[in-house]
């Protein structure tokens, strides 16, 4: 007898990017501790961080042919729990050498994840005949901005990392079961059938201009669940609370820009809202730069969380409507660099962190959103479809 509840198709995904960004997130409210606790610097910490991206750029690249034979339900199932007992593991690492390697492993399986959901949020779409991409992603959000809450509650109790990642594990385990439990995954497209995606896909130059258009929000996006923790206790001084309120406050306004952002790009018309995304992004990473307050910072934070919310599922959109090859190729060849951004950009900046300062992991941002406001009439005055929510 099958396990777990009856969900709705969608409803299944939604869970499915929660629990996923819930596994994920729980880390990164306790970086001061890990930082603390390793005595090494920013630079340091963010070399470490590489670990993940590393070993999901390995699964991006090679795990799709494992991931289909095992099965969808397989993969999705055991993937999860297994990135919540693989940073439990990984925590106990002495130093960032033994952290890096630790990492390789969470990010293999993240990027395992990635394919599953993703895919599995598409065909979804087909099935049902509803746009649900971007409200699957908002549900990402809202599981980080459960992830940072709880991490900072951990973390204001004094309980330590390495305890508050093994209890997750358990808890991960008993939602996966309930709210997974039957899943069952969607038809494949007809369009996939005998179509296959490149691995690498090389960019043409309209692509890398919408490349150009989200560089900001992807670095940003990553730079606020990375260093804002980091950068409230550096700063501020604040309690590992309301260091750790901060990684939720980024997550819970792009939880909401995502949720609503559909209807207000069938009105406006996706160059505009990324137009006004860009503004309220550059706000944001002002009001970071220079804040004299706790209470600006988080403030700021939150329009950078707003800002970066939707702006790669716009650009994604673009891509698919290029009709310079195939919209397949066009989408890969985003992605992938996209991606890469996304990953590999805020370890980096770990390193400006220590050199110029913590501000500056964010002022550095700054000219990015004004490139993104620049550039963003290439994606387009028009939506590609009407989007039911």
């Amino acid at each position: 007898m099958a396990i777990g509840l009856n969900l709705a198709p969608q409803h299944r995904v939604y869970a499915g990017f929660c629990l996923h960004a819930i596994t994920m997130g729980s880390i990164f409210p306790r970086m001061p501790d890990i930082k603390q606790a390793m005595d090494i610097g920013e630079g340091t910490l963010g070399l470490s961080l590489i670990g993940v991206p590393t070993g999901t750029l390995l699964a991006l690249a090679f795990a799709t042919p494992f991931v289909e034979r095992l099965g969808f339900r397989r993969t999705l199932l055991a993937a999860i729990a297994l990135v919540a007992l693989t940073y439990a593991i990984a925590i106990h690492a002495t130093g960032p050498q033994s952290f890096f390697v630790l990492l390789i492993p969470v990010g293999f399986l993240i990027g395992c994840v990635e394919i599953v959901l993703n895919v599995e949020a598409d065909r979804t779409e087909a099935l049902i005949k509803r746009r649900i991409m971007n409200r699957a992603h908002s549900f990402w959000s809202i599981g980080f901005f459960s992830a940072g809450l709880f991490g900072a509650a951990m973390a204001h109790l004094g309980v330590t990392p390495q305890v508050q990642l093994a209890i997750l594990v358990p808890v991960i385990a008993v939602a996966i079961a309930l709210l997974l439990g039957q899943f069952q995954p969607a038809p494949t497209r007809s369009v996939e059938t005998g179509q296959e995606r490149p691995k690498f896909a090389l960019p043409t130059w309209p692509v890398l201009v919408l490349v150009a258009v989200t560089m900001s929000a992807m670095i940003m996006e990553g730079a606020g669940i990375d260093w804002s923790a980091i950068y409230m206790r550096t700063i501020f001084s604040s309690g590992p609370f309301i260091a750790g309120v901060a990684v939720a406050v980024v997550a819970l306004s792009q939880a909401i820009g995502r949720f609503f952002a559909d209807g207000f790009v069938e009105t406006h018309s996706p160059s505009s809202v990324a137009r006004f995304l860009a503004g309220v992004m550059l706000a944001g990473i002002i009001m970071v730069f220079f804040s004299p307050t706790p209470t600006v910072s988080l403030a700021g934070f939150a329009l950078i969380g707003l800002g970066t919310s939707v702006m790669f599922p716009l650009a994604v959109s673009a891509a698919a409507q290029m009709t310079d090859r195939p919209s397949a190729i066009n989408v890969a060849s985003f992605v992938q660099i996209a991606f890469v951004m996304f990953l590999v950009g805020p370890p980096l900046l770990g390193g400006v962190a220590e050199h110029w300062g913590i501000r500056w992991a964010f002022g550095i941002g700054a000219p990015l959103a004004v490139l993104s406001l620049l550039t963003a009439s290439t994606l387009g005055n028009k939506s590609s479809a009407k989007v039911v929510a």
